[in-house]
């Protein structure tokens, strides 16, 4: 078997707003029908649905590899994203023995970790 991509599947507690935060977030939305979407951004993709059942989105985490931690925090602290949606986060970066991280807790309470690993 030779993967070509893994493409996760979350859901939303308000499917409109996820939208709007995604494609705010930098991902391109290719809709699929009234009640999913694809989210891509380069290689990377996730589906998106309009579905929500606490537990399953309380516990889901997403881990993004980035070049520079640095700089993906600063970027998604120009898109001011918690000023804009009620619900959303921005956590500031940790620094750990693996590497370095920041946090984006989505509209729906998806918790996002942007992380670079040490060289």
């Amino acid at each position: 078997m030779k993967a070509i991509s893994l493409r996760p599947f979350i859901g939303a507690k308000n499917f409109t707003i996820s939208r709007n935060f995604y494609r705010d977030l930098g991902f391109e939305e290719i809709v699929l029908s009234n009640t999913m979407s694809v989210f891509k951004k380069d290689e990377f993709a996730f589906y998106l649905q309009d579905a929500y059942v606490k537990d399953w989105i309380d516990n889901t985490m997403l881990f993004l590899e980035v070049e520079n931690a640095e700089e993906c925090y600063q970027e998604l602290s120009s898109l001011n994203l918690p000023a804009k949606y009620e619900d959303a986060r921005l956590s500031p970066i940790q620094h750990n023995d693996w590497g370095s991280e920041c946090f984006v807790h989505d509209p729906s309470g998806i918790l996002w970790h942007f992380g670079e690993f040490s060289k």
